[in-house]
């Protein structure tokens, strides 16, 4: 079965020699605003298998020159990744770890029991100490014994027994999101050891969503900025979009203690290893006519203009030779003659994006539009990984697909029931416990069933898995606040799908893995449906996972579909808004909102109840839930497009076409 089909747009849309040039000249030009050296790969698997071998090789070189190997291993994530490579490599006979001495660099809380679900060292047993060869001996974490009151201590201490084997000789780790190093939040001095730290807003935030927990702990305790720089050698691993920001701070930055791993650029061997799409907001990769000449596409092109756009504060069709000329972009003037040339193009390419018909307008010239006309209407089937997905992210265009007469159908690929509060089960326990009472339909089974759920909850400690009959009503709920957005949205509620697919439901925190039957589920419905449209969600910065795995099952299914004879009639559209949104120079189909629209499908998000009613206190866009972010995204795809130069509206959805 092929498998990993997430979409990887950037790679069939930036030219290979940005990050794989042929020379060493060509490689110093290309990195000249790069301050770390930083390696780009098109996959994360690429990645991870070259950080792997990078490790083995220091672990065969140490033990060869003085007889072990010291390594700190960071637990994040993107390192996780590095780790499943290297238990590769050692069932492969190509690297032992019977001579590495390893120290975990971080741990979560204070005083880690034995197997507790929520700690990074059980993470790095489970992921590699248990798979390889390491003695047990040779393993070092922070001490159990750990309180506030002596965690000073015991942190020299820690830092004592690095020094006496001679400090650390690598560290594996991986850059986070907020560009912090381990767990040295964002104001740690270049100077800052061993210590408890208090976690911010968004590492907690980071942290509950790996360990799938509703709650993360206040600190952590972690080596300081220091301990790590003192390593002779740091490889430090980032995947991902979510990844993009904290990769350019890092590699072409300033040094600054609020992303501390922008100290890495003072550091003597460090290797920054990074997938394209963590790559992305790199100059080299995002602007590359500002360190070489450019092999222009028609998507190179509208970008650089975009951006030019952006840089002047003019739009598109005001730009100038002299604009041109003084951002670096003489070679398109030269290329089309002038600067009007280059705007009229672009400036047409952008309005063509713009369509109030995402099915396609019948009878109608579609030439340059980004849907076909015919056949009217279509077969629509639109993918959601959580219930409230397929609305938050593209409900105008939801909407606008029924309006215009299509035949839509709504596949909700998981009941999201881990994003469901016990607040919001006790209230369902509630409702209906009254219910039963005043009609006199109690039953002794039912009140059994409310009288273990009421026990259960209470006795739950903070992040442990629900059990089975809880998971169930928290999908439930979740699941009919989908229908009733859906139905708001004018959907046939006959028409919409619970899939609930094997990789999520058979994991107590959601977290499976896809396989055969998550793919026939997909393939079945698609087959039985035969539609003309597939929309699937491409948020992949989902922290949670969901959305990748959710859509890779999807893909996967269109892959092995993609010879049937229905399928040369059907196009796939990928959308954005949980959790980010397509840049400008991505978009092929723009789908604008009315006021009046905007106000439609912000009501429609309303049906979630279970997803909004713990809003945080407003102090500032941070603290914003993610759906609120969507509708934000929305307004600003709108407003960039009227900053442009073209039509204002109160909001866009974007989307990019899938080409199998």
């Amino acid at each position: 079965m092929t498998t990993d089909l997430s979409s990887h747009i950037r790679l069939d849309q930036v030219s290979k020699r940005y990050y794989r040039p042929e020379s060493e000249l060509e490689l110093a030009s290309l990195t000249r605003f790069e301050k770390v050296y930083t390696k780009v790969v098109e996959t994360t698997d690429e990645g991870a298998t070259d950080a792997a071998l990078d490790v083995a090789h220091h672990i065969e070189r140490n033990v060869r020159e003085k007889g072990r190997c010291v390594i700190g291993f960071g637990a994040g994530k993107c390192a996780l990744k590095v780790y499943d490579e290297l238990v590769k490599l050692y069932f492969a006979d190509k690297v032992s770890f019977s001579h590495v001495i390893a120290f975990n660099i971080s741990e979560l809380g204070l005083g880690v029991v034995e197997g507790d679900e929520q700690s990074t060292f059980v993470r790095l047993k489970r992921h590699l100490f248990n798979k390889v060869d390491i003695e047990p001996d040779n393993i070092h974490t922070f001490s159990q014994e750990a309180t506030q009151e002596n965690v000073h201590k015991l942190c020299k201490a820690y830092e004592a027994e690095i020094s006496d084997y001679g400090g650390l000789d690598l560290v594996v780790c991986e850059l986070t999101k907020v560009g912090s190093l381990a767990f040295n939040e964002p104001g740690s001095p270049m100077n800052s050891t061993c210590r408890l730290m208090l976690l911010g807003d968004d590492s907690r935030l980071r942290v509950a969503e790996a360990f799938q927990r509703e709650n993360a702990p206040l600190t952590a305790v972690t080596l300081g900025i220091s301990n790590l720089m003192a390593a002779k050698h740091i490889i430090a691993v980032a995947w991902g979009e979510d990844s993009a920001p904290a990769v350019s701070n890092t590699v072409e930055g300033k040094v600054t203690d609020m992303a501390p791993a922008s100290f890495l650029q003072m550091h003597h061997s460090t290797k920054v290893i990074v997938d394209l799409e963590a790559a992305s907001r790199l100059t080299r990769i995002s602007y590359p006519w500002r360190v070489t000449s450019c092999q222009w596409s028609d998507y190179l092109i509208r970008r650089a203009i975009v951006w030019l756009a952006q840089q002047t504060k003019k739009p598109i069709l005001k730009l100038t030779n002299k604009d041109y000329n003084e951002y670096g972009l003489s070679e398109l003037v030269a290329l089309y003659g002038s600067a009007y040339n280059v705007n009229i193009i672009i400036f047409n390419d952008l309005q063509h994006t713009i369509t109030g018909w995402p099915g396609g307008k019948p009878n109608a010239d579609d030439t340059y539009r980004p849907e076909r006309a015919e056949p009217h209407p279509k077969r629509v089937l639109i993918f959601s990984p959580h219930p409230d997905d397929v609305v938050v992210s593209m409900g105008g265009t939801l909407r606008r697909l029924v309006q215009q007469g299509h035949d839509v159908h709504v596949a909700i690929e998981t009941n999201g029931d881990v994003a469901v509060s016990d607040e919001d089960i006790l209230r369902t326990v509630m409702l209906n416990e009254r219910i039963a009472r005043n009609y006199g339909i109690a039953q002794p089974s039912s009140n059994d069933m409310r009288r273990s759920i009421r026990e259960y909850i209470a006795q739950k400690a903070p992040g442990d898995p629900d059990n089975e009959h809880i998971r169930y009503i928290k999908g439930q709920i979740f699941l009919c606040e989908s229908v009733m957005a859906c139905q708001h949205m004018g959907v046939n509620p006959q028409q919409i799908y619970e899939m609930n697919l094997p990789f999520f439901t058979q994991d107590a925190l959601g977290r499976g893995r896809v396989g055969e039957a998550d793919v026939e589920a997909v393939k079945e419905l698609i087959e039985r449906i035969q539609p003309h449209q597939i929309f699937v969600a491409d948020d992949l910065s989902d922290p949670y996972g969901t959305h990748e795995r959710a859509s890779n099952a999807v893909l996967m299914a269109i892959e092995e579909l993609k010879q049937r004879a229905f399928m040369a009639q059907c196009r796939v559209w990928l959308y954005r808004g949980q959790w980010g949104q397509w840049d400008i120079d991505h978009v092929e189909m723009a789908v604008p909102m009315s006021p009046e629209e905007f106000h439609f499908k912000s009501n429609a998000i309303l049906k979630y109840q279970s997803q909004i009613h713990d809003a945080p206190i407003r102090e500032g866009d941070a603290d914003k839930l993610s759906w609120e972010r969507s509708i934000d995204r929305n307004r600003a795809m709108a407003d960039l497009y009227s900053a442009l130069g073209l039509a204002s509206y109160e909001a866009i959805e974007a989307f990019v076409q899938y080409r199998f």
